[in-house]
């Protein structure tokens, strides 16, 4: 991966990780289905009616994702964590996203992985475990299970975007919010009713609008914007590892604004994790043949 696409992809995950908190924020004066839906909402509207459907794709794929992204994704761990999950510990749990990935990119594309890439993959997994069960206390089993089935959704999105590969990014994730939009506000209607509707037009807070515009623009057109264009063009096993730095900068947003404490262990697993993305990323180069020049003459 080049340097300049490597730095853009750790600018995205720590943007990703302070993410969690700015959620966190909007949950606190709106209902977790209802700020899902105005996220995808303000994502889709207006640059919808500015930038053309991607035509290289078929409209089956973008609402497919579009749905997955919005309801299988960032529904399930709002819901997670307006049922106690933290901030920091949510950042942490979807991580596993990276793993899913590389499995099904491996199992349906046929993308090699290789020995140092699975040594990082087991390295960071283990750290990763090591955090959870340092902070198992923090959450209920509920919460932890809905973010990695939130985590299986994301990795189905990224392997959507690997096998189409997008030419226009932007107008791909504008229009699959347009399909997000709606099921979320269809889903809200049927489990709330008309409450959370009614709640809104009373008002809305600053820190709500706050959230709901970070969400949108911040978040997702811009850092899945990144993301999908480096996921289209390198490897997942190459491009997945790095959402791995996403709980550093979780737990580090959640620790400045919510004053979230974690045990001394929970910082043994995020070193040990930061190990193991480092595997990842210099794998391809410890793979890489070196080349042998010829001597003069020799045939």
């Amino acid at each position: 991966m080049r340097v300049r696409d490597l730095m853009l992809g750790a600018l995205v995950t720590v943007i990703w990780g302070s993410n969690f908190s700015v959620i966190e924020a909007g949950l606190r004066d709106l209902d977790p289905f209802l700020l899902t839906a105005l996220r995808f909402l303000m994502t889709a509207l207006p640059l919808a009616f500015f930038i053309r459907r991607p035509v290289d794709v078929p409209l089956s794929a973008v609402a497919i994702y579009g749905v997955l992204f919005g309801v299988g994704l960032w529904f399930v761990v709002n819901l997670a964590m307006s049922q106690g999950m933290s901030p920091g510990l949510s950042s942490l749990v979807l991580q596993f996203s990276a793993f899913f990935t590389l499995l099904l990119s491996a199992a349906v594309l046929g993308e090699r992985i290789r020995a140092p890439q699975v040594a990082g993959m087991v390295l960071a997994g283990g750290g990763l475990l090591l955090v959870v069960g340092y902070t198992k206390g923090a959450a209920a089993t509920r919460g932890v299970l809905l973010v990695l089935l939130a985590a299986v959704s994301w990795s189905v999105c990224n392997l959507i975007v690997k096998r189409h590969k997008p030419a226009d990014m932007l107008a791909f994730i504008v229009w699959s919010s347009a399909f997000s939009a709606p099921a979320l506000l269809l889903l809200t209607w049927l489990v709330r009713g008309s409450a959370p509707f009614v709640v809104l037009s009373h008002g809305i807070t600053f820190p709500a609008v706050g959230s709901i515009l970070f969400q949108a623009y911040v978040t997702t057109i811009f850092g899945y914007f990144i993301w999908n264009t480096l996921m289209k063009t390198y490897p997942a096993a190459t491009v997945a590892p790095l959402s791995l730095l996403v709980p550093v900068s979780g737990i580090a947003t959640s620790w400045l604004v919510f004053d979230e404490h974690f045990a001394s262990g929970v910082w043994l697993g995020i070193a040990v994790m930061l190990a193991g993305v480092v595997v990842f990323v210099l794998s391809p180069r410890w793979t890489r043949a070196p080349v042998i020049a010829n001597p003069v003459g020799e045939r």
